[in-house]
């Protein structure tokens, strides 16, 4: 496989994830030929590290990739960080005053923590599907001494969404908000909560610069419309087929879907 493109950044959920949660043995052969070409491929992901660690193992990755939505650059390997733009304490201590007032349910990440105030619904899929076990804490104790790189908001009822609603309103000058999903779980909305500033663009520029590579050799590809910064920013940019309108816009090409293996098929048809 020879091109000029030496690092391939993707997305997970619903680019490398399709409904059943697994990797296509299309796309697992060639992200490996990919490597083997030399090209170094990154995740570009909404999830928090230690619940990428998974697939980053299954596809043997190594060095750096994109966690927390942007929030976050780091090598998993030796907790080398490139790049992490966290919360502030008084951001987060208002968020976390503000979801007790309206008993709102808000997860906090550190780099490799993952914090609740009570068991829900939702920690079970972060720890089912996602892999992820919670630390049952009071906020209160977290915010003075932890550094929480994201928050999170899990919605599945009209009630949790208008409690979501509310906390975007009152923080939409405060914090980026950005809605992922996975095909896993098609009916359940993960908001990302992050500083302001922060985008999968950002971190891309970030990480290309740390490696020495220039945005043009850079290949992107995602399904979400919190992927359109990183789409944006690099040199080939390749949106899913079952990605939105938004982000098809500013694809160079949109391939199949993620239950088609689109990844392998964007790859074989661009790439020689």
């Amino acid at each position: 496989m020879t091109n000029h493109y030496r690092l391939l950044v993707t997305d997970i959920d619903g680019t490398l994830l399709g409904k059943n949660g697994t990797i296509s043995p299309d796309d697992r052969t060639t992200l490996a030929k990919i490597q083997d070409s030399g090209m170094q491929v990154a995740l570009s992901t909404g999830r928090v590290m230690l619940a990428s660690l998974k697939i980053i193992k299954e596809l043997s990755l190594d060095g750096y990739h994109i966690f927390c939505d942007g929030a976050l650059v780091s090598n998993p390997e030796n907790d080398d960080e490139v790049y992490a733009k966290p919360i502030s304490q008084a951001l987060l201590r208002e968020a976390i005053e503000f979801s007790h007032l309206y008993d709102i349910n808000l997860d906090l990440y550190s780099r490799n923590r993952y914090f609740i105030e009570r068991e829900t619904w939702a920690t079970a899929i972060r720890r089912d599907f996602f892999g992820v076990e919670p630390t049952v804490v009071d906020f209160n104790q977290v915010w003075p001494e932890e550094r929480i790189i994201k928050g999170a908001l899990v919605l599945n009822s009209a009630e949790e969404r208008a409690k979501a609603e509310s906390f975007r309103l009152h923080f939409q000058d405060c914090f980026n908000f950005s809605l992922s999903r996975t095909p896993s779980y098609p009916e359940v909305d993960f908001i990302n909560v992050v500083a302001q500033g922060v985008s999968k663009g950002e971190a891309l520029l970030a990480l290309s610069s740390y490696l020495n590579i220039p945005m043009s050799e850079v290949i992107a590809i995602g399904d979400g419309n919190n992927d359109v910064s990183l789409l944006s920013k690099a040199g080939l940019a390749i949106a899913m087929g079952n990605a939105p309108d938004e982000l098809k816009a500013v694809a160079d090409y949109v391939t199949l879907d993620v239950e088609h293996s689109g990844l392998s098929a964007a790859i074989k048809k661009l790439l020689r």
